[in-house]
């Protein structure tokens, strides 16, 4: 059984371009049925519901094969993702990038994958610390509100009625 691992960070993100490309991969290489997890959470951790079900299925033998749509979406933490990629590779599974277009099996693909995911790390810490500089400076100009707690994008009136 194949399972696909998607993930987007929030939940205003939408899955359907991830979603579209793996099927598109799906059917070029003929395969038909195949087991979807989905998440909608932080890639710097691994506690996320569907990927500890992918995670189950795999130690079941369920799952031979994991297809997801770009390396990050299954860890953008390094020694994390090494480590996953490191314990599936050494289960026999398959693991492939569709967006990358690499088949992680072999040494040459451990290597690229632990290139990748530090390139991952790096854009996560990066963004992390544009963010950081951003508000200081609306801070010092005074025009930083930040996130007023209990606050929603929904308007109350919605939620009364």
């Amino acid at each position: 059984m194949i399972g696909v691992y998607v993930r987007v960070s929030t939940t205003g993100q939408n899955i359907d371009g991830q979603k579209q490309e793996i099927e598109r991969w799906l059917k070029g290489n003929g395969i038909k049925n195949a087991r979807w997890y989905i998440d909608k959470a932080t890639g710097t951790n691994l506690k996320r519901p569907a990927f500890e079900r992918l995670q189950k299925d795999i130690f079941n033998g369920e799952i031979k094969t994991v297809v997801c749509w770009k390396l990050d979406r299954l860890s953008r933490n390094l020694r994390q993702g090494i480590n996953v990629l490191a314990d599936w590779c050494d289960k026999g599974l398959r693991v492939v990038s569709t967006s990358q277009q690499i088949d992680f099996n072999g040494s040459l693909g451990k290597m690229l994958a632990a290139v990748l995911l530090g390139i991952a790390e790096m854009e996560q810490e990066l963004r992390r610390e544009r963010q950081a500089v951003g508000i200081k400076a609306a801070k010092a100009r005074g025009v930083y509100i930040g996130r007023k707690a209990g606050t929603t994008n929904a308007k109350p009136n919605r939620a009364i009625q």
